[in-house]
């Protein structure tokens, strides 16, 4: 089993577990690291130096028993100098620009209602372009926020098992999100496959969907697997089945993040016939 997360959420964002819970799930299922990555974002009130404070507190109480990182998930939107001294970084985008200044107008991961607005409103009732647009700004999303990886790339996608409003095969899709993630694999920031809507029942497919996932192999990406986990209880939830999308696409690894002997975070690889 893989014994890390780094994509974990807690009360201090929109999560519903403490990060002590967090840990302490962390510890019960004979994790070895485990990273905290609450939302910068606007959309999302958080405050950074409490959270920060409580994530070193736990990092020092549980020095040499699991190796935790101090981490943020930094929407596209905004830059790193809202979360100074995070240890890692998650480039995601859940909003897409938009000439308006209510900070869920743009939103694609909020509520149905939300996105069939803004594609209305936005994109005139146009899927594919209001697509096109996503994949445009997430293209960005390593220069905008400086990542250590790039977050759930095709979240776009995240109502679209229930409104079925585009196909995912089309090449309308497909064109944008191609050159997007062609793009992201040269700026060398590994991948995250997110279990967080299938893992919560909120979508079949993982992030990013099985054709995309191959051609981020075929594109020489790399990956590491995350939760997104927002509860303890599904810390690890997703883990079996994104191991064996992996390998079924042609990964032979995964990537881990760990501190090294001087406290510096680091890159490691793990086989994934291993897990």
């Amino acid at each position: 089993m893989l014994r890390a997360n780094y994509h974990t959420h807690t009360t201090f964002c929109d999560g519903s577990s403490t990060a002590e819970e967090q840990v302490n799930r962390a510890l019960e299922l004979g994790f070895v690291a485990l990273g905290f990555s609450s939302h910068v974002d606007p959309g999302i009130p958080m405050d950074w130096e409490a959270y920060a404070a409580e994530v070193r507190r736990l990092q020092s109480a549980h020095a040499g028993e699991l190796d935790i990182l101090l981490g943020a998930e930094l929407d596209n939107m905004w830059d790193r100098s809202r979360c100074p001294g995070a240890e890692y970084v998650i480039g995601s985008t859940h909003y897409i620009p938009v000439p308006d200044n209510e900070p869920l107008a743009g939103c694609v991961d909020y509520e149905p209602e939300v996105s069939e607005r803004c594609c209305r409103e936005y994109f005139g009732s146009d899927w594919y372009a209001m697509c096109r647009a996503y994949f445009e700004f997430e293209a960005q999303v390593v220069e905008r926020t400086q990542c250590t990886f790039v977050g759930h790339f095709d979240l776009v996608t995240r109502f679209n098992d229930q409104l079925r409003a585009f196909d995912e095969e089309d090449p309308r899709y497909v064109g944008p999100a191609l050159d997007a993630m062609e793009h992201l694999v040269a700026q060398d920031v590994p991948f995250e496959i997110n279990c967080g809507a299938f893992n919560r029942g909120r979508k079949a497919e993982l992030y990013p969907r099985r054709s995309l996932l191959r051609a981020l192999h075929d594109f020489g990406g790399e990956i590491l697997i995350t939760s997104d986990a927002h509860e303890a209880s599904l810390l690890n939830g997703g883990f079996d089945v994104a191991v064996q999308r992996a390998m079924e696409c042609g990964f032979t690894h995964v990537n881990v993040l760990r501190h090294d002997a001087l406290g510096n975070v680091e890159w490691r690889q793990l086989a994934l016939d291993t897990l």
